[in-house]
């Protein structure tokens, strides 16, 4: 789903009217007759249209639909209920239905129903679909709110949202007084937002004896849950379907060989039905959708065109949405071909799906806090994503699942439960929000597994490095407004830099770049020359967080000037741009700066172009990432970290590889370790500007080396007077010692 083409519909404009059939403005007796039989939709106090009882047919056909009196009995006498079923069963769009109903049936006295979801487009989906269901308008009676886009009014019955959404609006309402049911979705993704929601709802239940909490899971989960919340209640979805399973053992050393040949293999059968395919990783995607492409267009055209569609679950907003002209391709050929990776799961909605191959393995960032950089792992998925992905195929009787790994890999390598992400991740971001909730007497988090206490340690190093705590260890006021922004606390801080050194515009059209999808979009073979030619037109010498303004520029001159959105696309297509990318980078930014004059920041005009503006910018991102600083050690391009010991590589997309101007410091905006180390979005730095801008305490904490050795000679040589200087405004702009400049609302 592409986030930023998503509008939101005017819900008083899209009013339903009766047809005309049952128009009764003429007098017509009969016609009010008619009216009068109707059956009224509560939601809205209009009548049900045809449509709604061709759906509620197909609603009562879903697994789930036979437990609903068991739900609403269970809702009405207790406070939490675990709702336990595979994947497709039809919870996430049931459930939040029946407790909509339930509150109705109250007035809604204590409020609305939210349901939390862990991918955007998966939260966006189901609103639709619920709001077709529920024969109401979408951003009406039923929305959604996800990062950068809310589609709901003070009306709505029920919202679908990111779980990371409700997370930030209990920063406002701790309580989540709004609501009178909660429904956490997905629940065994555990996403470190979900996980987070799982614990501080415990205080708010108790706070709130009338709030009801809803926990949909798949069945792995529920013995885990049960002993976390105690003894609740548990609705459970029977079994659906068998699905014939085929392991294929001794191809997960040629595994991507064997997933080719599979899917053409089943093409040419002539069997029918949709074809899933879950890859590794999103550059196995890639590679996968350019083969399949290619060769697809030399088999028999009898069997019909094979139609590949790239489902890229977290790191791209492109994922498929089925338009007019797709619509047409799938009824005129046979086969959708869906290339995905892990998490792609929740994301496949149609029923036609009737192959499943599934390589075993997934590509994992797993983030250590000691050199604070991710590292990409290949292992095993865990046996409940293995029984998920079997379940895309349950609501068929003849379904085939192909597993490119044996039944004993499945039961010696697998761990049984997908590992929380929060003991994988970096966790400054959560830390920040506890810390934040902590004001309202919240911060207490009883979490169902605990995160390692040196990635805790670390978080709270890096806040206090990045002055958001204080000397008690509670959030600083400048902790307070970096919470404000939903936002990496490290680009949060460089946002408030920016309102120092005077370049706030430029700023925020950074971290809006960096913040949306990549920007550039994957060059087809052949074209790599054109692309590059294309791209080097938007080059800024200082760096690349200047390229990036200036392709953003670029694009909003464009959509200024052109007469329609064909016009920016072509544009984009052109210089082998993702307009996709372009369009959420001007939402995200749009509301960046929403919250910017919300909390009263102080705005300079824009002077991008100036030498003066640049080595501001440079400042502004140093105050933040002084952290990721690195040296070309050898004058060949091997960067190595000043935190650790890491060599990394320029990316082959930075200005500097393209120009083969390599500087000696760079600072960055992200690094992996993976086959290639690379350092990606960088822009040159002066060891003087570092040494100004980072924090003391941080520099001698620094693990000895060469760069450190460079370092300490530069402060040698800067001048005591202007350390001085500095020292002195830095203290008369502290919010500590000074009137308040900013007013967090």
């Amino acid at each position: 789903m592409e986030e930023a083409e998503l509008e939101c519909p005017d819900s008083a404009s899209e009013k339903r009217y009766f047809p005309e059939s049952l128009d009764s403005s003429d007098g017509d007796e009969e016609g009010i007759l008619a009216c009068e039989d109707l059956e009224l939709n509560p939601f809205d106090g209009l009548p049900y249209s045809s449509r709604y009882y061709k759906l509620l047919k197909e609603r009562e056909d879903l697994p789930i639909w036979k437990e609903k009196y068991s739900f609403m009995e269970n809702l009405l006498q207790n406070q939490i209920v675990i709702v336990s079923g595979d994947a497709k069963c039809g919870k996430s769009s049931q459930v939040p239905q029946w407790c909509a109903e339930y509150c109705l049936s109250i007035h809604y006295q204590h409020g609305g129903v939210v349901c939390t979801q862990v991918h955007k487009p998966t939260a966006v989906q189901l609103a639709l679909r619920v709001a077709d269901e529920m024969d109401v308008n979408i951003g009406h009676e039923v929305g959604y709110v996800i990062p950068f886009e809310n589609c709901c009014t003070s009306e709505t019955i029920l919202r679908y949202c990111t779980d990371d959404m409700l997370q930030r609006e209990m920063m406002s309402s701790p309580f989540l007084g709004s609501y009178g049911v909660i429904i956490l979705d997905d629940v065994h993704e555990r996403s470190i937002a979900t996980d987070v929601l799982l614990g501080l709802l415990k205080d708010v239940l108790l706070a709130r004896p009338e709030l009801k909490l809803i926990i949909n899971s798949s069945p792995h989960l529920v013995s885990k849950l049960s002993s976390y919340y105690g003894n609740v209640p548990l609705v459970e979805v029977r079994k659906q379907h068998p699905v014939e399973v085929v392991h294929l053992s001794g191809a997960q050393k040629e595994s991507f060989e064997s997933i080719l040949r599979l899917i053409f293999e089943i093409h040419q059968s002539g069997e029918k039905g949709d074809i899933v395919v879950f890859l590794a990783c999103e550059q196995d995607i890639e590679k996968a959708y350019e083969i399949v492409c290619q060769e697809g267009s030399n088999l028999n055209p009898d069997l019909g065109e094979l139609v590949v569609i790239p489902l890229y679950p977290k790191e791209k907003c492109a994922l498929f949405k089925p338009n007019d002209e797709t619509e047409k391709r799938c009824q005129v050929y046979q086969r959708r071909v869906v290339l995905t990776a892990s998490s792609g799961e929740s994301l496949i909605w149609s029923n036609t799906v009737k192959f499943v191959i599934d390589v075993g393995v997934e590509r994992r960032k797993v983030y250590n806090p000691r050199i604070r950089a991710d590292s990409l792992v290949t292992q095993p998925i865990s046996r409940s994503q293995a029984d998920t992905r079997k379940q895309l195929l349950s609501s068929s009787s003849s379904g085939k699942l192909f597993c490119l790994y044996s039944e004993e890999f499945a039961s010696k390598d697998m761990r049984p439960l997908k590992p929380a992400e929060m003991q994988e991740a970096n966790l400054t971001s959560m830390v920040l929000f506890l810390k934040r909730i902590d004001i309202a007497g919240l911060g207490h988090c009883d979490f169902m597994n605990r995160p390692a206490p040196e990635s805790l340690m670390q978080a709270l190093e890096d806040l206090d490095y990045l002055a958001a705590l204080d000397n008690d260890g509670n959030l600083s006021e400048f902790g307070i407004i970096m919470s404000e922004f939903p936002l990496d606390p490290q680009l949060s801080k460089s946002i408030l830099a920016s309102c120092e050194f005077d370049c706030v515009e430029e700023m925020l059209t950074i971290a809006a770049m960096v913040t949306a999808p990549n920007c550039f979009s994957n060059v087809p073979h052949g074209a790599e020359e054109a692309a590059l030619t294309r791209w080097k037109t938007f080059l800024h010498p200082e760096g690349d967080h200047f390229t990036l303004i200036n392709i953003y520029k670029a694009y909003q001159d464009t959509a200024l000037n052109s007469t329609s959105e064909h016009c920016v696309e072509k544009w984009c297509h052109d210089y082998f741009l993702n307009c996709c990318a372009l369009r959420m980078a001007d939402v995200i930014r749009a509301e960046l700066l929403e919250i910017v004059k919300r909390i009263e920041l102080p705005c300079a005009e824009p002077a991008f172009g100036s030498k003066e503006n640049a080595l501001n910018i440079k400042k502004a991102l140093l105050s933040g990432y002084f952290m990721q600083i690195a040296r070309d050690v050898d004058g060949s391009g091997n960067y190595l970290m000043l935190t650790h010991k890491q060599v990394a590589q320029l990316h082959p997309l930075s200005g500097y590889s393209v120009t083969k101007r390599l500087p000696e410091w760079v600072l960055f905006h992200k690094f992996s370790i993976a086959e290639n180390n690379y350092i990606r979005i960088t822009s040159e730095i002066s060891p003087e500007l570092f040494m100004q801008l980072a924090p003391p305490y941080y520099f001698s904490n620094l693990p000895p080396s060469e760069s450190k050795e460079i370092l300490h000679q530069v402060m040698d040589h800067l001048s005591p007077l202007s350390t001085m200087k500095k020292d002195q405004k830095m203290c008369e702009k502290c919010p500590e010692t000074t009137e308040p400049r900013c007013t967090v609302q």
